[in-house]
């Protein structure tokens, strides 16, 4: 056999789950071409390394991963190395200068020729493939790289929304939705290979629709996928406020299947700063939109986004802020120090304010909101919820799983004190206590 029949292949995926999706697609493809895939890139002969590019910390650790790659290969395991994603498409002249090493670059576009590149470079030969953004295909088979119970479902890529601070759009191109029937029939593929959670996902899953039909039809999709069979929880991930819809909260109110937890990312609430940023709303209408939120949906926990530190904000609008998220309340906050990403508009902008105070100011933010988890863990003692099992700690020696509050990976977890339980296995758990705003309860009685 020759060294591309038996060569071993490895993938390490950053950065968010669109990008997740993007793996899994090429993961099938190569798996389809007989490669045998590892999951340690440290025994892998080629390793190809998806990368985020989105902010500063992302392309960090995109390079770290890239450079412990080069120095895997330079120690004599990895044989050769792929860099494909969002700082690939982005940086494509930069990685093929900066990293020799690197064999093959990838453009988002080109992923679906993931095993063109993979033959390639088996050959001792290089390879730099790109094209339109337009032409990254979101349809296929895809080899889930999740827990078997849950699976993203992308019902869209790219933005039109051009938020001033946010490189997506040069990245990724503007929104694209995919047909409402693939999306239907990759959800019944899921379903019938056992999985009971889907996680809608795009840039912006309010904005379905609008670009491929000429409307907003987020609330018809998701009466459809409650029609489907098997499964059992919807998840909703960014919604932007401004569609928001009593439509959309209708069906999220009525529909068992869909979860009452939604992904709100605000970035700030100051009118100004929203404006610089593109962005529509101001405090007055996040008010009232999170009012009818939990007035129509009293059970609905919120997730959202901000952004410390835009390029002009005052202390007096940080100030603001703060106090509005102290009022507010959210459930769950990502709070993030803004990062100056060039291309972008607020690159531009006057007044960039200081590394260190953008960073300060989100280390405020996100203290405060600890506290605010810590007080909403203990209001939650006593109460009965439906979990999914999807581990155990050895060291703790208890289970854990996560409940209709907890996306994967980014709200914690709930720990149980029990025997036997099942992966992916649904149960009542009454919580009895909490530590390090995680939970911890017992199998509630029947």
């Amino acid at each position: 056999m020759s060294k591309i029949d038996t060569a071993k292949v490895g993938m390490v995926s950053l950065g968010c789950p669109k990008n997740q999706c993007d793996a899994e697609l090429m993961l099938q493809k190569i798996a389809h071409a007989g490669f045998e895939l590892v999951g340690e890139p440290g025994l892998a002969d080629v390793v190809i390394i998806n990368t985020c590019g989105f902010i500063q910390s992302a392309k960090e650790e995109a390079i770290a991963e890239i450079l412990e790659a080069v120095s895997r290969k330079q120690d004599g395991f990895n044989k050769k190395i792929i860099v494909t994603g969002c700082l690939a498409e982005r940086y494509k002249e930069q990685i093929e200068q900066e990293f020799p090493e690197v064999d093959g670059v990838l453009g988002i576009g080109k992923n679906d020729d993931i095993v063109t590149a993979i033959n390639t470079v088996l050959l001792d030969k290089k390879i730099a493939a790109f094209t339109e953004v337009a032409e990254l295909n979101m349809e296929g088979e895809r080899l889930l790289s999740t827990l078997p119970h849950y699976a993203y479902l992308r019902i869209a890529d790219g933005c039109s929304n051009n938020c001033a601070y946010c490189a997506i759009p040069l990245i990724r191109g503007p929104y694209r939705s995919r047909p409402l029937e693939n999306i239907l029939d990759d959800a019944r593929n899921l379903a019938q290979k056992g999985v009971k959670e889907i996680i809608l996902i795009a840039q912006d899953i309010t904005n379905y629709g609008a670009d491929l039909y000429g409307r907003l039809r987020l609330p018809e999709l998701l009466k459809k996928l409650c029609e489907i069979d098997g499964i059992k929880w919807i998840r909703l991930l960014y919604c932007y406020p401004d569609k928001i819809t009593d439509e959309l909260i209708n069906i999220i109110k009525s529909e068992p299947k869909i979860l009452k937890y939604i992904d709100l990312p605000i970035q700030h609430c100051n009118s100004e700063i929203l404006h610089s940023m593109n962005r529509t709303g101001d405090e007055k209408s996040l008010r009232e939109l999170i009012q009818k939120l939990r007035s129509n949906i009293p059970e609905i926990v919120i997730r959202t986004t901000v952004i410390a530190g835009l390029p002009g904000e005052t202390e007096e609008q940080f100030t603001e802020l703060a106090e509005f998220l102290n009022d507010m309340k959210f459930e769950r906050l990502g709070c993030f120090a803004y990062s100056e990403e060039e291309g972008t508009a607020a690159a531009d902008f006057d007044s960039q304010v200081d590394l260190k105070e953008r960073l300060y100011r989100a280390e405020i933010l996100t203290e405060q909101q600890e506290i605010r988890v810590g007080e909403q863990c203990n209001l939650l003692l006593g109460k009965v919820f439906e979990v999914v099992v999807e581990g155990y700690d050895r060291l703790l020696e208890m289970h854990f799983g996560r409940s209709y509050m907890h996306a994967p990976e980014i709200d914690g977890l709930i720990y149980i004190s029990a025997k036997n339980l099942q992966l992916g296995e649904f149960i009542k758990v009454k919580i009895t206590d909490a530590v390090d705003n995680n939970l911890i309860g017992e199998v509630a009685k029947p």
